[in-house]
């Protein structure tokens, strides 16, 4: 298969994007690379795109013929978000939306989203569960609950089949040594 790893630049993604290479399918990168890393995209072509490009989006899913995507796309830090939630807002979830249209526009109709357990805010219990009320505390996770929500409901009117991924920690390097986490840029 040939499938679109938004974000996949960064750290999770360019993992994902080795092991779909690893699997026998066909990674196509986008990134903005305004996080992520160009040296991190090297088991499939890099398209240098914002998701916040409709038209960028629409050319690039009619070039490649994609056929599925894996959403990791995101600004992802929760004291950031507390204080610049527009851009969270904007980023995690009217970018996502422009990648579901341009997704339904080509006829592509799975993806697996990157979500986060920021989704479940405070525990009513502890071990938090997947059903686990999702209530969340800043604007990070809420942008996440809100895509996932959108997802729903595009499934529900187009057919969407989707997941949605929650992690905790992500850490470490892959077992070759080739990839790992980068935090070279200061954050706010």
């Amino acid at each position: 298969m040939r499938i679109l790893v938004t974000g996949g630049a960064g750290y999770i993604g360019s993992h994902t994007a080795k092991e779909l290479a690893r699997a026998g399918h066909e990674p196509v990168v986008l990134d903005n690379l305004s996080r992520g890393h160009r040296w991190a995209v090297r088991w499939g072509p890099l398209e240098e795109l914002d998701l916040a490009d409709r038209a960028g989006l629409h050319g690039l899913f009619r070039k490649y013929e994609i056929e599925a995507v894996v959403h990791f796309a995101a600004f992802a830090y929760v004291g950031e978000s507390m204080s610049s939630p527009s851009e969270y807002f904007r980023n995690n979830l009217v970018n996502t939306l422009n990648l579901l249209d341009a997704m339904r526009d080509a006829g592509t109709n799975q993806i697996v989203f990157s979500s986060s357990c920021a989704t479940y805010g405070e525990p009513s219990h502890i071990p938090i569960r997947e059903d686990h009320p999702q209530r969340p505390v800043n604007p990070y996770g809420e942008s996440k609950l809100m895509a996932e929500r959108a997802l729903g409901w595009y499934e529900r009117a187009y057919g969407l089949s989707w997941t949605s991924l929650r992690y905790f920690n992500a850490a470490g390097a892959d077992p070759e040594g080739e990839i790992g986490e980068a935090h070279d840029r200061c954050r706010r």
